[in-house]
């Protein structure tokens, strides 16, 4: 029960997975032990529980393989640096993702949420000289397989009066732990009646989505934000480079919300759902109508073609973590 006594009605979301009873007996991994999915437990005295104190990533297993690892470890190793947590090194986490997934007998269709804190604190308090035992590795895998009916279907955003803060305040290119502002946003939508929210930057440009990154299409063109007041999506990587090796003018810049209103297209991207379109926003019917837009049912099969030659690369041996 909400705080006005009414529940919101159920809403669609990019991160909507097809129901799979084998996610009732899965084991998690924390610090190099396994645990039934009700008894994994951290400390109330966990940094990431006390002040939101952690890094993470999200990551697919296709066919075996970890999509995109490199691209996967890097923005960990990089976030690493900037909160000064003394992770493991690639081949240990690598390891640990591996051994995650033989434990629970996970082949394709999973996802896994990897999340590293500094560790216990002595007492509750912000400072990382309190951390005592070294950092916590989580790692939550999931058979998990977008929900196609919203794909079909479409989401709704709502722009959130909630802004993404500068670089100078919470680096929204970091993927940490600290995501309050973006829950904020997402139930100001929901309240709103739509599905995700939309979210702009300081100066009042198009930023991002609460969790996902967001493109328009106008006149066959691709838009997108200049990548300064959001995460640095792994999808949204790939798609701005297949989308350029197809010979489609594409854009990393400031733009309104007067150009979403009037775009032909726009879609969602993240690496759990891919490219997800988005049917309105703020109540607006984006272009004609039609789901997905053909640009973007390009760009979403691209994406899967590269998912796919990636996957096939790690198999072959052809990229392999430890070389980099």
């Amino acid at each position: 029960m909400t705080g006005t006594g009414v529940s919101p009605p159920p809403a669609k979301s990019t991160h909507a997975a097809v129901l799979d009873e084998r996610n009732s007996s899965v084991q998690i991994y924390i610090n190099g032990e396994f645990f039934a999915r009700q008894e994994a437990k951290i400390s109330v005295f966990d940094s990431g529980f006390l002040v939101g104190d952690g890094i993470w990533e999200g990551i697919r297993l296709h066919d075996g393989q970890f999509a995109f690892l490199d691209q996967h470890l890097d923005r960990l190793e990089a976030a690493a640096k900037t909160t000064r947590i003394d992770i493991a090194g690639r081949d240990a986490i690598v390891d640990a993702l591996r051994q995650t997934v033989e434990q629970n007998g996970m082949v394709d269709d999973v996802h896994l949420r990897l999340m590293i804190t500094r560790g216990d604190k002595k007492t509750p308090s912000q400072h990382p000289s309190n951390s005592v035992g070294g950092p916590n590795m989580v790692i939550i895998a999931e058979h998990k397989r977008a929900d196609p009916s919203v794909t079909a279907d479409g989401i709704s955003l709502f722009t959130a009066t909630i802004r993404r803060p500068p670089p100078d305040t919470l680096d929204q290119r970091l993927n940490c732990h600290s995501k309050l502002h973006e829950v904020i946003a997402l139930v100001q939508a929901t309240e709103a009646g739509a599905d995700e929210a939309l979210m702009l930057d300081p100066t009042g440009a198009v930023a991002t989505c609460n969790a996902t990154n967001f493109f328009i299409v106008r006149k066959g063109e691709l838009w997108t934000s200049t990548g300064h007041y959001n995460l640095a999506g792994i999808t949204r990587a790939v798609v701005l480079k297949v989308a350029a090796e197809r010979g489609r003018p594409t854009h990393e810049a400031q733009y309104s919300l007067t150009d979403v209103y009037g775009a032909d297209e726009a879609f969602v991207t993240g690496t759990f759902g891919g490219l997800t379109p988005v049917r309105t926003v703020d109540g607006r019917q984006i272009g004609d109508g039609s789901l997905p837009g053909p640009v973007t049912a390009e760009l979403s099969a691209a994406y899967h073609g590269a998912v796919a030659e990636d996957v096939a690369a790690r198999k072959s041996g052809a990229l392999d973590h430890r070389s980099r």
